[in-house]
């Protein structure tokens, strides 16, 4: 079987390390990293992006945008939105927008296992 391909979208070089330092050792992925909103629809339009890792607060495009975009034009992309932004109203924004998932920064391995396992992923 071919690696998923994953992208991690946070403006924030200690939170993309400790993304990929949760993902499940298993799991066969091959990963690109964005620094911005802008590089996440780049990843995703060049097909590095079937499992999107998406910080909500990030320069040039935040997740916000990009979640907008990927409704309208990717809906099959897997967003799982990390933020320490929890505000229940960009929660519910995140949920209208098509997110799988919203987990909360500092972002626990178990936590993205279980999700995952949900997405039916491993």
């Amino acid at each position: 079987m071919m690696p998923i391909p994953v992208t991690i979208a946070d403006d924030s070089l200690m939170s993309r390390k400790a993304v990929k330092r949760a993902l499940p050792p298993e799991w066969d992925v091959d990963i690109t990293e964005a620094c911005n909103g802008k590089e996440a629809l780049l990843a995703v339009e060049s097909g590095k992006a079937e499992v999107l890792f998406l910080d909500l607060t990030m320069p040039e495009l935040d997740g916000f945008g990009v979640l907008k975009y990927l409704h309208e034009h990717h809906a099959k992309t897997i967003v799982i939105v990390i933020s320490a932004d929890i505000q229940p109203e960009a929660k519910r924004l995140v949920d209208s927008l098509g997110a799988f998932r919203f987990l909360h920064k500092p972002l626990q391995a178990e936590q993205l296992r279980e999700t995952l396992f949900e997405v039916g992923l491993i």
